[in-house]
C-alpha cells in the first residue's frame, strides 16, 4: 500500500470531532479521490488547523499511514474563491454532500475534481446557480457511470424528436415509452433537445433538467438524506433549490 503523501491537492467536504481534541476530516483529492484523514489536535484552541480545514478552500495536504485512515501531517492553504452569497454557499454544501455521501472512497476522478474546482469558482462569481449545479451533477453522474444522452432514447436507439413525449429512468436514461416503475414520464422532446444542446435559459429547460437530475441523485443516494436540501427552504421564492 502507499505510504506518506505530500502536496496532494484537496478540498474539505466534511469534518467532525474525533476523540477529545482532534478532527476526522473527509477530503476530496485529485489523485486519491474521497478519503478520510485524522487531524490530530485540530479541535483544540491553540491549533491553526481548525481554521485551515474549511470547505471550499484549496489545500495541499501531507499525510502518513498505510491503512484506510490517514494522519494529517501538514496543511498548506492556497488562494481560492469565496462563497459569499447564501444561495452559493448552500449550493457548495450540496456539492460536498454529493461527494461525501455517494462517491466511493479511494476512487480517483481527476475530471470530477476539475469540475468541482470550476463549480466552486462559478458559484463565487454568479447568482445564477442552477446551470452550475446541473453541469456538476452531469459530470458527477458520468463519473459514476450514469451519464446518458438527452437527445437519444436507449430503448430504441432513435433520436429524440420535438413534439413527442419521453420518459426517464436512472438505470436506462431517456426512453421512448413508459414501463412499470419508470421514474419520470411525459417529458417534452423539444425541451430534452434544448437541454442536450446546453440551453438552460428557458424555465421549461431548467425545470426538466432539475427534475431529471433530482431523480438521478435520489436514486444514487438510495434513501440517504441530503441535509443541504433543507437549507434551501430559507430561499423560498427563489428558483435556486437543488
Amino acid at each position: 500500500m502507499r505510504g506518506p503523501e505530500q502536496q496532494e491537492p484537496a478540498y474539505v467536504i466534511h469534518r467532525r470531532p474525533w476523540r477529545e481534541t482532534s478532527l476526522m476530516v473527509d477530503v476530496f483529492t485529485l489523485n486519491r479521490g474521497r478519503m478520510t484523514v485524522i487531524a490530530r489536535g485540530a479541535n483544540s484552541a491553540r491549533s491553526p488547523l481548525k481554521a485551515q480545514l474549511q470547505p471550499f478552500q484549496p489545500l495541499l495536504l501531507d499525510w502518513t499511514g498505510r491503512g484506510d485512515l490517514k494522519t494529517l501531517t501538514q496543511v498548506e492553504v492556497r488562494p481560492g474563491p469565496e462563497l459569499r452569497r447564501t444561495a452559493s454557499l448552500y449550493s457548495g454544501l450540496y456539492l460536498n454532500e454529493l461527494l461525501q455521501r455517494i462517491l466511493p472512497a479511494a476512487d480517483p476522478h481527476p475530471t470530477l475534481f476539475a469540475a468541482y474546482i470550476d463549480a466552486i469558482s462559478e458559484l463565487s462569481a454568479t447568482s445564477d446557480i442552477e446551470p452550475v449545479l446541473r453541469g456538476f451533477e452531469r459530470t458527477f453522474a458520468g463519473a459514476l457511470g450514469y451519464d446518458f444522452a438527452w437527445d437519444q432514447t436507449t430503448d430504441t436507439g432513435e433520436a429524440v424528436e420535438a413534439g413527442q413525449r419521453y420518459c426517464y429512468d436512472p438505470e436506462q436514461g431517456i426512453v421512448s415509452k413508459p414501463f412499470q416503475g419508470v421514474r419520470l414520464q411525459d417529458l417534452p422532446g423539444e425541451v430534452l433537445l434544448a437541454v442536450a444542446a446546453g440551453d438552460l435559459e428557458s424555465a421549461a429547460s431548467r425545470r426538466i433538467a432539475k427534475r431529471v437530475m433530482r431523480v438521478l441523485v435520489d436514486y444514487l443516494l438510495q434513501g440517504r438524506p441530503l441535509n443541504s436540501r433543507s437549507l434551501f427552504s430559507h430561499l423560498r421564492g427563489e428558483h435556486h433549490e437543488s
